[in-house]
C-alpha cells in the first residue's frame, strides 16, 4: 500500500491518537510507525503500531474527514457496527477494535486490525506474484457474496432507513439533482432504467462498492473487504453488477469479475454455497444502474473540488471520469458492452 507520512499532519495527531490508545488498552500502550495512506478516497486512513508489553500489532484508524448532506456514505458509527456483524459471522474483514469517542478529539472514526496484503489496483492484475489469487478472485467472490447475502438484514435493522436501501435509483436521482448538473447520457440512463426496473426482490445484506481497489488481496487470494460505507439492504444482483462495472476492470475489459475473471464463475460459485440463482437481465439492469451510480459519484467528487471542500487533484480529475462513464452507460445499454 503506498504511504504519504505527511508529517506536520501526523505529528499534530500522535499525541491524541496515544491518548485514545491507552484508554483502550492501558497506559502502558503506546504508538509507533504511524502512517497515512494515500489511496482512501473521502475520508483519511492511519496506520500505526500498537507497542504494548506483551507485544506489537498493526491498526488501522478510519476518521471522517469529509461530510454532506447529499454524501452516500454512512458515518462512521454505522460503518463500524456493519463490521462487528459481518466480522461475527466470519467473512474477511477487518476485526473492529473500539470506536473514537468526543474525548478523543480525533472527530468520528473506529480503529480496527490490519490486514496485509495489497490493494492497488494496477499491481493486482499485472504482477506474478497475484497470479494464483487472480485465477480464484471471481470463484472466491461469489463465495464471499453469498455468504454475506445469507446474513440476516434484521441483525443490522438501521440500515432499514437508508435512503439506497427504501429506493436505490430515487436516492442516486436525487443525489444527481442536487448538484445542479445537467448530462444527457445520465438523463438518458436514469430514462432507461425506469422502464426497465425488475421486480423486486426479498432485501439481503448488500456490500454496495465490493469492487478491486476496496478488497486486500494476498498471494493466495482475497484477504479482506474493506469499505463498507455504501452498504444497505437490496437486491443481490446489485453486488454482482457492481462488480463487474468496466471501470473495475482497469483495462482487462475481457474479464468481467474485476479483470480476473468470467461471470460464470462467479454465479457459479454464488449458487454452490447457498445463492439464489440471478437472471442474466436483471444482473445486467444493475450493470447499467451501476454506470450511473459510479458516475454520479463522480460528480459528487469533482463538485467538492470545485466549490473548495476538498481540493484534490484526484477529485478534479473526477470531472472528467464521470465523462467516461457515461460513455461506458451508453455502451452497456445497447449491448455493446458486456
Amino acid at each position: 500500500m503506498a504511504v504519504d507520512r505527511g508529517p506536520a499532519l501526523l505529528a499534530e495527531l500522535v499525541p491524541r491518537l496515544e491518548a485514545a490508545v491507552r484508554k483502550r488498552f492501558g497506559g502502558a500502550a503506546r504508538i509507533a510507525n504511524l502512517e497515512a495512506a494515500t489511496l482512501g478516497a473521502s475520508n483519511r486512513t492511519l496506520l500505526f503500531d500498537l507497542v504494548e508489553p506483551a507485544g506489537t500489532q498493526r491498526l488501522v484508524l478510519r476518521q471522517e474527514t469529509y461530510r454532506s448532506a447529499v454524501s452516500p456514505f454512512l458515518p462512521p458509527a454505522d460503518q463500524y457496527r456493519i463490521l462487528q456483524v459481518v466480522h461475527c459471522h466470519g467473512l474477511p474483514v477487518p476485526e473492529p477494535l473500539f470506536e473514537l469517542d468526543p474525548e478523543d478529539g480525533l472527530d468520528r472514526g473506529f480503529a480496527m486490525r490490519f490486514i496485509a496484503g495489497e490493494t492497488l489496483p494496477k499491481t493486482l492484475l499485472t504482477d506474478p506474484r497475484y497470479g494464483d489469487a487472480r485465477q480464484r478472485f471471481a470463484a472466491q467472490t461469489g463465495e464471499i457474496f453469498a455468504r454475506l447475502h445469507a446474513i440476516a438484514v434484521a441483525e443490522l435493522p438501521f440500515l432499514a432507513a437508508s435512503a439506497d436501501t427504501l429506493d436505490p435509483l430515487a436516492a442516486q436521482i436525487a443525489r444527481y439533482d442536487s448538484y445542479g448538473e445537467h448530462h444527457p447520457a445520465i438523463d438518458l440512463g436514469i430514462r432507461w432504467v425506469q422502464r426497465h426496473r425488475p421486480p423486486p426482490r426479498p432485501p439481503r445484506l448488500i456490500h454496495g462498492d465490493y469492487r478491486v481497489g476496496n478488497l486486500i488481496l494476498n498471494e493466495g487470494g482475497i484477504a479482506g473487504v474493506l469499505d463498507w460505507e455504501c452498504t444497505h439492504h437490496g437486491s443481490p444482483a446489485e453486488d454482482f453488477g457492481w462488480v463487474c462495472l468496466r471501470s473495475w476492470r482497469f483495462g482487462n475489459v475481457d474479464l468481467p469479475v474485476g479483470g480476473m475473471g468470467e461471470r460464470r464463475e462467479l454465479h457459479a460459485a454464488y449458487v454452490a454455497n447457498g445463492g439464489e440463482p440471478l437472471a442474466a437481465e436483471e444482473v445486467l439492469w444493475w450493470e447499467v444502474f451501476g454506470s450511473l451510480k459510479w458516475a454520479i459519484l463522480n460528480i459528487m467528487q469533482a463538485e467538492g473540488h470545485v466549490r473548495g471542500e476538498r481540493r484534490s487533484l484526484p477529485f478534479a480529475c473526477c470531472g472528467r471520469n464521470a465523462g467516461m462513464i457515461e460513455y461506458d452507460l451508453l455502451m452497456t445499454i445497447c449491448g455493446r458492452y458486456r
